[in-house]
């Protein structure tokens, strides 16, 4: 009867142990990761179907370029409504014929380039919006790994501050303290605790704003990912000029130097060929009308329009040189940047932050057995508290550096170069 009492005892154990692990993985899997949050958000992202739709226009633009002028249909009666032999309708002549437009000039593949122009800028913008969407997302997951950490680390500080307290009444009721030790214990217990309600509410929109982007609720954060710094490496030189921020600029100087062919072909004037057959109330025959229309460029030659293209390339060039420029000062700041939040987090995460919860812990132990005074263990627990949170401030800042790198240095696509 024992054993097999004891059998039931064990197997509901196991089975008690074998619902808790699954449940434990089952939580583990429900954590959101990055790579996660990157796929949600690419889902429910307004600023790339806006890039997708910018790119099918741009497609539709170049058909619209591709379009030859209509022809015209035209009809005309003379010598309808005079007074003696053309009075009413007797004398009436009457034309009908066909007009059609011819461009010249190369108009219509100037269109088309323009059109292939702005293309390649529509790729670029989808390209971009991807990189900014997979930034913002970085930050905003980054930012809720930090107000997590921060949170979970303020609730640890109440319990210290509480334990810290119940020390000093032992010590007070005991006659070996001050009350005054007692009162600062509560006063450390009271900010800790308005600490963690600062955190909880800091943590909570750092998590909403993260579900925003991910277009579902965040229940729990994958923070593995907030801790991982990985090594700085060499500091080696970016190709700047096949990076979007580059590319994009160079993309507009296209679309100037297109628009400057347009504005060329402009200049020479179309005609139009014009085919009718006239016919002769008053003797019932029939002749054919030919026509040819040429306008004449007196006040309007289309100078000042290449001028005006002309510049504006002279503009969308200067603005490629800088943004060059720019781009390279920039990927410059953000790779030291992330060296040095890198070294930093290492710093305080590894022989900083251990020393200071070693330093912490022998206070604590020695203030309970009487070795040492409060201001001892209150000035560690503010070191300790201080050391953290610069290791959650240095990992943020370190995700942030990188992020903002991964932006600046994002290669712009194939086919946006070879639309260029």
């Amino acid at each position: 009867m024992y054993r097999i009492l004891a059998a039931v005892l064990v197997a509901g154990a196991c089975a008690s142990s074998l619902q808790a692990q699954v449940q434990s993985s089952a939580s583990a899997d429900s954590d959101l990761t990055l790579d996660q949050a990157l796929i949600d958000a690419a889902v429910n992202s307004p600023a790339l179907d806006a890039a997708r739709s910018g790119a099918t226009a741009a497609q539709a633009q170049r058909a619209v370029a591709r379009l030859r002028p209509n022809p015209s249909f035209d009809a005309m009666a003379e010598n309808v409504g005079g007074s003696g032999a053309y009075r009413g309708f007797q004398s009436t002549e009457t034309t009908v014929g066909l007009s059609v437009p011819l461009e010249l000039g190369g108009k219509r593949s100037a269109r088309v380039a323009v059109a292939d122009a702005q293309i390649g800028r529509a790729t670029l913008e989808s390209s971009i919006a991807r990189a900014e969407l997979r930034q913002r997302v970085t930050r905003a997951f980054n930012q809720a790994s930090a107000s997590r950490r921060r949170y979970e680390i303020a609730r640890e500080q109440v319990g210290i501050a509480a334990e810290v307290l119940r020390a000093a009444h032992v010590r007070v009721a005991s006659g070996r303290a001050s009350p005054l030790e007692e009162q600062r214990a509560e006063v450390a217990r009271l900010n800790a605790e308005g600490a963690v309600e600062r955190a909880e509410r800091s943590a909570i929109v750092a998590r909403d704003n993260l579900a925003l982007l991910t277009g579902h609720a965040v229940t729990g954060l994958d923070t593995s990912w907030f801790a991982r710094v990985e090594s700085p490496g060499p500091m080696s030189r970016t190709d700047t000029a096949s990076t979007l921020v580059v590319a994009a600029a160079q993309a507009d100087l296209g679309t100037a130097t297109a628009q400057i062919r347009l504005a060329r072909s402009q200049r020479i004037p179309d005609v139009t060929l014009s085919a009718a057959a006239r016919r002769l109330d008053a003797t019932n025959d029939v002749a054919g009308v030919f026509s040819l229309s040429v306008p004449l460029p007196l006040f309007n030659n289309g100078r000042a329009a290449v001028d005006l293209a002309s510049a504006q390339r002279q503009q969308a060039d200067a603005n490629r040189r800088l943004a060059l420029l720019d781009a390279e000062q920039m990927i410059a700041s953000a790779r030291a940047e992330a060296a040095n939040a890198a070294t930093t987090a290492r710093n305080t995460t590894g022989p900083m932050l251990a020393a200071a919860k070693e330093a912490a812990r022998i206070a604590r132990i020695g203030y309970r057995e009487g070795k040492f005074g409060q201001l001892d263990l209150l000035e560690a627990e503010r070191s300790l508290s201080e050391t953290r949170s610069a290791a959650i401030d240095a990992l943020a800042d370190y995700h942030d550096a990188r992020a903002r790198l991964e932006r600046l240095t994002a290669p712009a696509p194939t086919d946006a170069k070879e639309a260029r």
